[in-house]
């Protein structure tokens, strides 16, 4: 029986995603794309809330392109009311919303092979993956990195115990809160986060992609 599940054949969006990472990339930030994003969800259980939105947007060589980017809204089959004063997000809105599976075939279009980048990224890329479960698919194979975990490699963090919030770090890099608790502007202010501690890291030494994976105590990453 369980063979049978294994070898059962994959959807063409499936194999065409996994098909990406067929490529060889060198041990390089430079000539990467990193897409950094974000999930609005109907709450913090990854196993029974749902993905309510999705923002997404490429860095590469250093550069936010805003020309690279994705913006979603999902169906809601699951609604709380409780949690509209964070997202914003009515049942019935004016943005046009699809079935979770569309968005997940859009996203996994989108990122391909890319790096992905988030604050607390277990959480978001927790949430696609159920998302994907619930498909009958394997998770996400892209590697992953944290904005809360590489803040803790620059000399700006005092403390590395403490888990650093997303405003915290806007706060840090005197980043103004446009559009925040929005899948894409939360985003947005990511990559700007993202890109000034690459700079920051760069500054001191000549960074390579594997430094930025490398994490001596393991904890935030997946």
């Amino acid at each position: 029986m369980f063979t049978k599940i294994f070898k059962r054949p994959r959807p063409d969006y499936w194999q065409n995603y996994i098909g990406h990472f067929k490529t060889k990339h060198k041990n390089e930030i430079a000539g990467r794309r990193f897409v950094v994003f974000d999930t609005e969800t109907t709450g913090l259980d990854v196993s029974n809330d749902r993905v309510l939105s999705i923002g997404a947007i490429a860095v590469k060589n250093g550069k936010i392109d805003v020309g690279d980017s994705l913006e979603l809204y999902l169906k809601q089959e699951l609604f709380k009311a409780g949690t509209v004063k964070i997202h914003g997000l009515l049942k019935e809105g004016n943005d046009i919303k699809i079935p979770e599976e569309e968005a997940i075939v859009s996203f996994l279009d989108y990122i391909k092979d890319s790096i992905l980048v988030a604050h607390h990224v277990g959480f978001d890329v927790g949430m696609i993956n159920a998302g994907l479960t619930r498909m009958g698919l394997p998770k996400l194979r892209n590697k992953v990195l944290d904005t809360g975990v590489l803040y803790k490699k620059t000399r700006f963090c005092e403390n590395k115990e403490k888990r650093y919030s997303l405003d915290y770090l806007c706060n840090q890099f005197n980043l103004k809160k446009h559009d925040r608790h929005t899948a894409s502007g939360d985003s947005y202010l990511t990559a700007l986060i993202f890109l000034k501690i690459i700079a920051h890291l760069n500054s001191s030494r000549e960074m390579k992609l594997k430094d930025l994976f490398f994490n001596s105590d393991r904890r935030g990453l997946l």
